[in-house]
């Protein structure tokens, strides 16, 4: 017994030397260590001093990234759904790019938003089924703003953009807003687009659903790439002087996600309001009352989304 005590005692004293040399080991790594960090710190600083320096030459910047989701099914026999024997899908493709010239005096930046989405489900035993893909999702918008400069966050600007469709009903409606006024740049990265002067030219085939007006249009982009990263946010807002029912506003925000090689995983939402689409939506259906008017149509938001693999130029 005082033997096997012993051994246990022994083994116990092993154990206990042994972890505070393993304790003593981590202490002297973890002191090697914080100095390693701070000299990674330093020179991630550098890093940026110099790609800040990079950034503020005169010159263009291109960047380009987009996202591809997809999502095939099918099934036979299946007897448990209403439609037993069917093929879905669903695909959907988004695209974000920029083109910017900045100079001492003045800047020209150029963007550009598609999100493209279809759908189908083909009923095997319905020989009348729709078997191709229907466009769900549609989205086109492109931005032109021209700024010179009256100082390092200030500048004189006027704005072309230009939203439709072009899947089903390209140009119907379209919107052309071109305005006057200037562009505050708070941050690196951030354009503040205030324009009290703009024309919202509607191009649409129902004069009783839309009209143009003046107005003062409002842009909040921010844009910024780090490391692996891809982040857009857009707002866009046209408020009109005539009417509030002539007013819209769109929020677009975009996410990538570098893994390997430009492939990864991306994300996209919009939310929209329009009061214009919404009577003409309500004007389309079967029923609608006659002499309905603008304002008798309930305000509400549109929203989309896609989620797919991602690719980055």
């Amino acid at each position: 017994m005082k033997k096997v005590l012993f051994v246990f005692a022994a083994i116990c004293t092993m154990v206990a030397v042994n972890a505070q040399e393993d304790m003593k080991a981590a202490e002297e790594l973890k002191s090697q260590l914080s100095p390693k960090k701070d000299s990674i710190a330093a020179i991630q600083g550098r890093i940026d001093a110099i790609q800040g320096k990079i950034d503020a030459l005169p010159g263009w910047r291109k960047a380009m990234f987009g996202t591809i989701g997809a999502n095939l099914s099918g099934s036979k026999n299946w007897f448990q759904q209403g439609t037993p024997n069917n093929s879905a899908g669903n695909i959907g493709v988004t695209l974000n790019g920029l083109a910017n010239l900045k100079q001492e005096k003045y800047f020209w930046n150029n963007s550009a938003n598609i999100n493209l989405q279809w759908v189908k489900l083909d009923d095997k035993d319905n020989a009348a089924d729709d078997e191709s893909f229907n466009g769900t999702t549609d989205v086109f918008n492109i931005t032109s703003l021209f700024g010179y400069n009256l100082s390092e966050k200030i500048a004189l600007s006027t704005l072309g953009e230009y939203r439709t469709s072009v899947i089903n009903n390209f140009n119907d409606p379209g919107y052309l807003d071109i305005g006057l006024g200037i562009t505050w740049l708070p941050v690196k990265d951030m354009v503040v687009v205030i324009h009290p002067l703009n024309q919202n030219i509607v191009f649409a085939s129902n004069d009783a659903a839309y009209e143009s007006s003046t107005g003062a249009k409002i842009v909040v982009d921010y844009t910024k790439q780090m490391g692996p990263v891809n982040f857009k946010t857009n707002f866009s807002t046209f408020q009109s002087y005539k009417s509030g029912d002539l007013s819209n506003w769109t929020w677009v925000n975009s996410f990538g996600y570098t893994l390997w090689k430009g492939i990864g995983l991306g994300f996209e939402f919009g939310l929209r309001g329009n009061q214009q689409e919404a009577f003409a939506n309500a004007l389309s259906q079967a029923g609608a009352p006659a002499g309905l008017a603008i304002g008798d149509v309930e305000s509400v938001t549109q929203s989309y989304w896609l989620f797919g693999l991602n690719y980055s130029l």
